[in-house]
């Protein structure tokens, strides 16, 4: 059995970031933000200190792929895998 690790209560806060770049334009869950063209390259830096401060979590050096983070959802699951991983799911 396959555990997904996803929960909507992460999304509020990212959007809540995302929206500081994205203005009016909200990004659905699946939109692969690094294509909006409304990032620039210090977003990623910015986006995990943000994951890694809101979500009390060290992202680490084998984590920094863009499938876990190009959107909402995979953000959230990135997150949910981590807090999954520390708490020994």
């Amino acid at each position: 059995m396959t555990t997904q690790h996803t929960t909507d209560g992460h999304r509020p806060a990212i959007r809540g970031f995302l929206a500081q770049f994205f203005g009016d334009h909200q990004p659905a869950d699946e939109d692969d933000i690094f294509a909006t063209g409304f990032v620039n390259s210090l977003f990623i830096m910015q986006l995990v200190l943000f994951v890694e401060g809101e979500f009390e979590l060290t992202v680490e050096d084998e984590d920094l792929e863009m499938a876990n983070f190009n959107t909402v959802a995979a953000i959230d699951a990135f997150v949910a895998r981590k807090r999954a991983t520390v708490a020994g799911d």
